[in-house]
């Protein structure tokens, strides 16, 4: 009999959304921040039956990707928090991957462009390859973020084991 994690399926458009799922609400004193992207399979192409899943601290918001693989958020740029060493953590946002042949969700971070100085001291970012850690800075994108998540191939956004 298979596991929970073992039952693959484009289900996720139905069996997980809930009302106002992609805005995590309002956090005292900050301005709130869209975050969109697209979810991109090993050649390129759109995943159009993923679900991804953005939050840290008290935050939480998960998206549904349309046809075009496209998903969004509305969120608060979090604080910085403790890394494992006491240190602060740069400003980032953790996300989770949910789609179609994966048997296990991935885990990635969303870091922000404007914190260069935090970013280059992030004890996690500083345990990728230099040339990937692009992959995990979103872009600027007019007011709003842009991040997309590759799943494999070029450019493949860099995602961890836990």
């Amino acid at each position: 009999m298979p596991t929970p994690s073992q039952t693959v399926g484009p289900f996720f458009g139905f069996a997980l959304p809930f009302a106002g799922d992609s805005e995590a609400g309002t956090v005292s004193g900050a301005a709130p921040l869209r975050v969109q992207g697209q979810l991109l399979d090993g050649a390129g192409e759109p995943v159009p039956d993923g679900l991804l899943e953005a939050w840290q601290g008290e935050q939480f918001a998960r998206c549904r990707t349309d046809s075009e693989g496209v998903f969004h958020f509305t969120l608060a740029k979090p604080a910085p928090v403790p890394g494992p060493d006491g240190s602060p953590q740069a400003p980032h946002l953790n996300l989770n991957v949910f789609a179609r042949g994966l048997l296990r969700h991935l885990v990635t971070r969303i870091y922000f462009p404007d914190e260069a100085v935090a970013n280059a001291s992030d004890w996690v970012l500083n345990q990728v390859e230099p040339d990937r850690r692009g992959t995990l800075i979103a872009l600027p994108d007019g007011a709003n973020l842009r991040f997309d998540v590759r799943l494999q191939g070029e450019g493949e956004t860099v995602f961890f084991e836990l």
